[in-house]
């Protein structure tokens, strides 16, 4: 492993890796716990499906003016420090939702659950890819990503089998002490050497910059949001209503339905780590292509043949449960692809704008699946992920690919 002035010592690497790991596990755990929740929330607060896919959505949806908000402080005030604060909003935001009496106090905590949630990715991200040899940018930002699906895996055990027998509100306000991670944080985690090396900036020197920025950036900010909408697409409109699926159809039993999901998200941590390798050495856009393809062809089968594969082909279905897992491992690639296509002095800002404002955007994932649903069943509903699969797969061809470049301070 190669080192420079701008890369950490391989020890601060792998603790800062973590511990960023870590914190997107938990973040991401939040974001899909509620999914698995939502029918004992529902009942709670006395409300509706539809107005249950929003409760869903407002957390997705203020992820994007996270993303955006904290992105801009980071690059003016350091990675390290933001990161922490981020952590202790969604945590202050998750023990809120556990007291909520109605619709709109619900709504307001998971309004600020989803300011922090949306914080944390690009923070973390600008940070590992600030810190690692550039030869293996893409490998430390496939780790740090796959905190995604051990965080569904820890969502499913909790949702399936631990809400049950304790309740939704002590299952938030366990899921709150996370925020003791923000200690850990300031306490531990090194800042990014390239940040250090940047020209330091007032508030004003950051507004001024601002102008030449999207100048010089806003064609490549669309097209890495329309990435983005995509892929967060094809996940979101999956994930979001498919615990209530399987919990509603078959009579299958929890332990059951908790193995499908954990088999998911196996595949998708071993497609994430693998997805890492392939993408440092053949490049971003492959990566996406090969894996978006993936998913597309696990999903097809599943959404013409459901029953009969659950009913008579049950290795088949498991092994297409799997692969759709493994496909959804290009998610790991955005961090390693945005960091290297915005300069320092604003990578933060613009990833948490790109990647929080398509999170946000998914406030509609479960609206429009739903509405899929409703209008062809489970077949409608499984071909739009399916769909925004296989324009991922061509999308990403649009974004420069800048596998191996360094990144510099300026």
């Amino acid at each position: 492993m190669s080192q420079n002035a701008t890369t950490l010592k391989p020890t601060s690497i792998k603790l800062t890796a973590f511990l960023c790991w870590l914190g997107w596990v938990f973040d991401f755990y939040d974001l899909i716990l509620i999914a698995f929740l939502i029918h004992s929330i529902e009942i709670s607060l006395h409300i509706g499906t539809n107005a249950g896919a929003w409760l869903i959505g407002v957390g997705l949806g203020a992820s994007g003016l996270g993303g955006i908000l904290s992105g801009w402080l980071a690059d003016l005030y350091g990675r390290k420090r933001i990161l922490s604060y981020t952590v202790i909003l969604f945590s202050v935001g998750m023990f809120a939702t556990a007291f909520a009496q109605n619709t709109l106090q619900f709504l307001i905590a998971r309004f600020v659950t989803g300011l922090g949630l949306g914080g944390e990715w690009a923070v973390g991200h600008a940070l590992i890819a600030e810190s690692v040899p550039q030869e293996s940018r893409a490998r430390w930002s496939a780790f740090l990503q796959s905190g995604e699906p051990v965080g569904v895996a820890l969502a499913s055990i909790i949702g399936f089998m631990v809400a049950p027998h304790i309740g939704w509100r002590l299952v938030f306000i366990l899921s709150s002490l996370t925020g003791g991670l923000a200690w850990v944080f300031r306490r531990y985690i090194k800042e990014s050497p390239i940040w250090q090396q940047s020209p330091v900036q007032t508030l004003n020197q950051r507004i001024a910059d601002l102008k030449p920025f999207i100048k010089d950036y806003w064609g490549l900010v669309i097209l890495a949001f329309i990435l983005a909408v995509l892929k967060l697409g094809t996940y979101w409109t999956c994930y979001t209503w498919l615990p209530r699926f399987i919990q509603g159809s078959f009579g299958v039993a929890l332990g059951e339905s908790a193995l499908w999901f954990l088999c998911g998200q196996v595949g998708q941590f071993i497609g994430m780590y693998i997805f890492g390798f392939i993408a440092d050495q053949v490049g971003r856009r492959w990566g996406f292509t090969i894996f978006s393809l993936i998913t597309a062809t696990a999903l097809l089968p599943l959404a013409l043949f459901w029953h009969t594969l659950f009913h008579h082909e049950q290795t088949l279905f498991w092994g297409l449960m799997f692969f759709l897992g493994f496909g959804s491992g290009c998610t790991a690639g955005f961090g390693a692809l945005l960091a290297e296509i915005f300069p320092t002095q604003q990578r933060t800002f613009a990833m948490g704008t790109v990647y929080n404002l398509a999170r946000g955007v998914q406030v509609f994932s479960p609206v429009i699946v739903a509405m899929a649903v409703q209008h062809s069943g489970l077949q409608g509903g499984l071909l739009v992920p399916t769909s925004l699969a296989v324009l991922t797969a061509m999308w990403v061809w649009t974004l420069p690919d800048r596998n191996g470049q360094a990144l510099t301070a300026s």
